[in-house]
């Protein structure tokens, strides 16, 4: 039987030996690689027909069926870019849901090689909402809980967020509060962590308790933090500095594709 109109390999396309079962599909994932490397400004269809080595009316036949499900869209000029159905799954993929999930193996392996409290945060609205931990085997603990909330610019965690989440100093007003924590303070601590690569707290959140936290970058914005949290009286400089480059040493190749740590 003749395989079906949509996918009989069409003139002038690349086929080869190593050809994808399914050419379609191989074609619009090729087209949508292809968007996403053009980034904002798009491409042209011959542009875009001869760096991927297709018929034009092939790739037009693809943008069509992408621009119907909003995973490409043609501008005023003609030029075609990558369509909100696309940015979205990494977004959802990446969303506060499944981030427990993702990233738990690698929070185990953190806490494992640093024998601390670790955390996963994200920023919700002006604070900080805890979506995971791992304790060590200790009979001595520090309290938290999952779902917990805590003011952002107070928290190791919140810092980081907002330190590599392009927060000027306009907009860490908003997260400010009377009385809560000196402005000038919060905004040298998030200064320091984007020259570091981290952020920190010593008894801002909780009394006798210190933390040292590290945004997760996707596309250049932080879209959550992970946090070693301890009793003040063992972060001194020197631990503080052996803590981030053990975050460094662990967490990358424990995290799913799309997410970084940042390189000051």
């Amino acid at each position: 039987m003749a395989p079906p109109q949509d996918e009989a390999p069409v003139a002038g396309d690349a086929v080869g030996a190593g050809a994808s079962p399914v050419e379609a599909v191989d074609r619009a994932l090729r087209v949508l690689e292809a968007l996403a490397a053009a980034g904002p400004h798009g491409t042209g269809l011959a542009e875009l027909a001869s760096g991927l080595g297709l018929n034009k009316t092939t790739v037009h036949r693809t943008l069509a069926a992408l621009r119907h499900r909003g995973f490409a869209t043609q501008e005023p000029s003609g030029r075609y870019v990558l369509g909100p159905a696309a940015t979205r799954l990494g977004d959802d993929y990446l969303g506060d849901e499944n981030l427990p999930v993702l990233l738990h193996p690698a929070l185990v392996a953190l806490s494992r090689d640093v024998d601390e409290l670790v955390h996963l945060g994200v920023l919700g609205g002006r604070e900080v909402v805890y979506l995971d931990k791992v304790e060590p085997e200790r009979p001595v603990r520090v309290w938290s809980a999952i779902g917990r909330r805590s003011p952002a610019v107070t928290t190791a965690l919140g810092r980081a967020l907002l330190a590599y989440r392009g927060t000027d100093r306009a907009a860490l007003a908003g997260y400010l509060t009377a009385g809560e924590v000196d402005a000038e303070h919060v905004w040298d601590v998030l200064e320091r962590a984007r020259r570091t690569g981290y952020a920190t707290e010593v008894e801002e959140n909780e009394a006798g308790i210190s933390c040292l936290a590290v945004p997760l970058v996707r596309a250049g914005a932080a879209v959550a933090a992970v946090s070693v949290t301890a009793p003040v009286e063992r972060m001194t400089p020197g631990r503080v500095a052996e803590l981030h480059a053990a975050v460094l040493r662990v967490l990358p190749p424990l995290l799913p594709d799309g997410l970084t740590l940042p390189h000051p």
